[in-house]
């Protein structure tokens, strides 16, 4: 138990190291954000892909196998208790925590402390005996409770180091891949959902999975706080920015038609190296201070866009063009319309959820045997005068058990002699 107790600290420690330290970043946004020094320590320490990592594999193995060993260590003594908490006439003298005499209906007295299935019998000295025993799952409950905590690391610990994540995005009609994979992603429509006073109360993707090996389709829709399941991956509403539609003329005559989401550009046909980048979005635009670009508002009413043109890897220009603007680079006329809102879908696919799934349910199982199923026994043997005493035990809460014996017990004859 201590050893188990120091893995169980290492791995809490290990986890919230991994949740402070931004995963799977490079050295330089490492030494940007925390420092050079900071940063050299997180790479020399893996705690850049932690889940990863050799020394968050082996505690959480190390762990457990402890669990597994001291699991199977005490299974032949768990089996040998649930048995003789089966055998209400395993009970002795000494072990009895509550005691009556003059009991007139033992049978009755049983039941109503919920002891149903009644073994007859004779004592040692030949009298007549009635003996019962309830609840001896109870005693299987704190295995049953290390089990599930069992699984639940190890579906944690496989499921991080396993899982595989990406990113889709894209505005309506627009079909991107997953990356890794043969699956694609349509997105059929995006929907921003207001209030009564115009705030955005949800985000919802409609889309399409197609796996291109064998041609199966599958459709659906997620929602911030409401994932969408397709094709053993779990689809979340993560994000959302803007997109646009670059219009490219050549010479006057329609050349291209492409949408774009910001962050993204645009190689023009037939200028090899010439691309067109949408840099930013302003829905409302305002100049600020020194030509500074800003929003009024979130409401599309003065839409301007800041573009990037290159060529070759040389910045031809950036500025803001607002609606109708044109931008001209030799024959081409570049134009930006219809701006809307695209969507960014987070794809997670962990193949070890169930086995969490599973360990979670099997120690609350585990918590409630142990916590509400508690062994009891009952005998009562036949006196010569023809009345009955009772010897009750219980494994846990003794008090409260003496409690509901005597209460019980009075139910059967005011002239009951507690002992």
């Amino acid at each position: 138990m201590p050893f188990a107790i120091g893995l169980l600290c290492l791995l809490a420690a290990a986890c919230a190291l991994s949740s402070l330290v931004t995963q799977g970043q490079s050295y330089d946004w490492y030494a940007q954000t925390y420092g050079e020094r900071t940063a050299a320590v997180i790479l020399a320490l893996h705690a850049d892909d932690a889940y990863h990592s050799v020394w968050f594999i082996a505690i959480s193995g190390f762990l457990c196998l402890n669990l597994l060993l001291c699991s199977l260590t005490r299974l032949p003594g768990l089996i040998r208790r649930v048995r003789a908490g089966r055998d209400p006439l395993s009970l002795s003298a000494g072990e009895a925590t509550a005691r009556v005499s003059g009991l007139r209906d033992p049978e009755a007295f049983f039941l109503r402390l919920g002891l149903r299935r009644i073994r007859k019998g004779q004592d040692p000295e030949g009298r007549e005996l009635l003996a019962a025993a309830r609840n001896a799952a109870g005693y299987a409950g704190p295995w049953i409770c290390h089990l599930g905590v069992l699984l639940l690391i190890a579906g944690f610990a496989l499921g991080q180091m396993t899982k595989q994540e990406s990113a889709v995005w894209g505005l309506p009609g627009q079909t991107r891949m997953i990356e890794g994979t043969t699956l694609s992603v349509t997105i059929d429509d995006f929907q921003a959902a207001r209030g009564t006073a115009g705030q955005v109360s949800q985000y919802t993707t409609a889309f399409t999975v197609t796996d291109l090996s064998d041609g199966r389709r599958e459709s659906a829709s997620a929602a911030v706080n409401a994932p969408a399941s397709l094709f053993g991956r779990k689809f979340y509403q993560n994000s959302t920015g803007w997109g646009a539609d670059v219009r490219v003329l050549k010479d006057g005559k329609p050349c291209q038609l492409e949408p774009l989401c910001v962050g993204e550009g645009l190689d023009i046909r037939d200028k090899e190296g010439l691309t067109v980048l949408l840099r930013g979005f302003y829905p409302d635009y305002r100049p600020g201070a020194g030509g500074i670009p800003g929003n009024a508002s979130e409401e599309i009413r003065n839409p301007a866009y800041l573009y990037m043109a290159v060529y070759q890897g040389r910045v031809l220009g950036m500025n803001v063009l607002t609606a109708g603007e044109e931008l001209t680079i030799d024959e081409y006329t570049v134009t930006f319309e219809n701006p809307r809102l695209y969507t960014l879908l987070a794809v997670k696919q962990d193949r070890f959820t169930l086995l969490a799934l599973l360990g979670g349910a099997v120690t609350l199982a585990g918590l409630g045997l142990a916590l509400y199923f508690r062994p009891e026994k009952l005998q009562a043997v036949r006196e010569p005068d023809g009345s009955w005493t009772a010897a009750g035990w219980c494994r846990k809460g003794g008090a409260l058990y003496e409690e509901r014996f005597l209460a019980a017990a009075k139910e059967d004859t005011k002239e009951v002699h507690p002992e």
